[in-house]
């Protein structure tokens, strides 16, 4: 493997070059091209066209698929699980649940905001969710996880999944124990951009959702972003990205190890090492050619391009502060602090999905068992958008009561407001035309 990390020396820089901020996912628009007429086909064919895309995008040779997932089909994935994997997914499992668990709000609250008038929130769970487990470069039983679970104990009534399905029409065995462990009992076949239109329309076997959840291509976030006056798009999560922060105090190899997590996940990745250390710097760029020769030939050309490429490699900065500013302007997704104080470091980050501190805390241990959820905003979103959560799957509903002592008071702020703003009718309904009954 002959490829140079790509690397960025930013100690003479007045500015940070706005192009190391951007994501393979940041122009859409050819992407929004070319899933249009896909997007068209589910909505007017139904499952025909979603037959039809599995065979020309996964490569399925059996053209009369079943679509949805079978209970044989669950049985057999029992069947052939390693043993072992399966009770580290029941671990996983649990942590996530106990997480989100934890998370949950309370159903309802209320206070008195003025003697005799209560106000409150009620928390109600969203009718139907769908949840997307991606499948092009690999199998993802984690995503199943990190978006069935919340869902679940959000109290979600119908909770779907759907993935691309394999050669054979058959849906990832991880896939398939994973989400009976959880509860969900509706898995089906279809991913890519046409799996984002079966659940915003529904077809004759795929259900209309409200809500679709987890992460995907850029061609699951074009469909999306076209389909979200149907559909809610939920956290924008695309492609994989992670900064790996460090000062001085880090072995290079660490940080070399772990700047490979999340550039494995494909060509379209993005991942950084961000460093005011020459030491740390040339140290990991020395390392990874070593690491890449110990991988997996498909993961190492993966990272190798990510990292030597445009979206990623190595950052040197005149000093930690400036190596701060970076981070904080790309708002990554993952974010890992190697520190000889992350605790500290922690609070002086302001954008990042997630962030993981120390030595002992990769960015796997995060996508796989901790517990808070690695379905993460990407593409700066992290500015303003959360990790997926319990709430992704609830929504708000406020209610209010006045007694007759309180409505007193209130009306007469009310009129006010109302007259002064033009609304008779606002005004009419809280004067002396209101005909109120005794007591109540």
């Amino acid at each position: 493997m002959n490829k140079t990390v790509n690397f960025v020396d930013l100690r003479d820089a007045e500015n940070i070059p706005a192009h190391l901020l951007d994501r393979t996912e940041a122009d859409l628009g050819p992407y929004l091209e070319r899933v249009k007429p896909i997007i068209e086909a589910v909505r007017t064919e139904g499952d025909a066209a979603l037959r039809r895309f599995a065979q020309a995008y996964d490569g399925v040779t059996i053209p009369d698929m079943s679509i949805r997932a079978t209970e044989e089909e669950f049985e057999t994935a029992f069947r052939e699980m390693d043993p072992e994997l399966i009770r580290s997914i029941e671990y996983a499992i649990g942590n996530i649940r106990k997480f989100h668990e934890a998370q949950k709000p309370e159903d309802s609250w209320m206070i008195e905001v003025q003697p005799g008038v209560w106000a409150g929130d009620r928390n109600v769970a969203i009718e139907s969710v769908a949840c997307y487990v991606p499948r092009g470069k690999g199998a993802f039983p984690s995503v199943v996880n990190m978006t069935a679970i919340p869902g679940m104990v959000a109290g979600v009534p119908r909770l779907v999944i759907i993935t691309p399905p394999a050669p054979d029409g058959r849906v990832d065995a991880g896939t398939l124990v994973a989400a009976r462990l959880i509860g969900v009992t509706e898995v089906y076949k279809c991913g890519g951009a046409q799996g984002v239109a079966a659940v915003a329309y529904g077809t004759e076997t795929v259900p209309a959702c409200m809500k679709i959840v987890g992460p995907g291509s850029p061609y699951v976030v074009a469909a999306k972003k076209l389909l979200s006056h149907v559909i809610d798009p939920g956290v924008p999560a695309g492609p994989s990205e992670a900064i790996i922060l460090a000062d001085d105090s880090v072995d290079p190899e660490l940080a070399a190890l772990d700047l490979i997590i999340e550039s494995e996940h494909g060509p379209d990745s993005s991942a950084w090492l961000v460093t005011d250390s020459p030491r740390v710097a040339r140290g990991v760029q020395a390392a990874l050619p070593g690491h890449w020769q110990q991988m997996d030939a498909k993961r190492a050309e993966f990272s190798s391009t990510v990292l030597c490429g445009a979206y990623g490699g190595i950052v040197l900065t005149r000093d930690f502060d400036t190596a701060v500013e970076f981070t904080n302007a790309y708002a990554p997704e993952h974010l890992e602090i190697l520190t000889c104080d992350p605790m500290a470091d922690l609070g002086r980050i302001r954008n990042a999905g997630e962030v993981l501190l120390g030595n002992h805390t990769p960015v796997s241990l995060g996508n796989y068992v901790i517990g808070p959820n690695a379905v993460l905003p990407t593409n700066r979103a992290a500015r303003t958008h959360s990790p997926l959560s319990v709430h992704d799957y609830m929504k708000r509903m406020s209610f209010a009561r006045v007694s007759a002592r309180g409505y007193r008071e209130m009306a007469a702020h009310t009129h006010r407001f109302a007259s002064y703003e033009g609304f008779s009718g606002h005004a009419r309904a809280v004067s002396s035309a209101r005909p109120l009954a005794k007591g109540q």
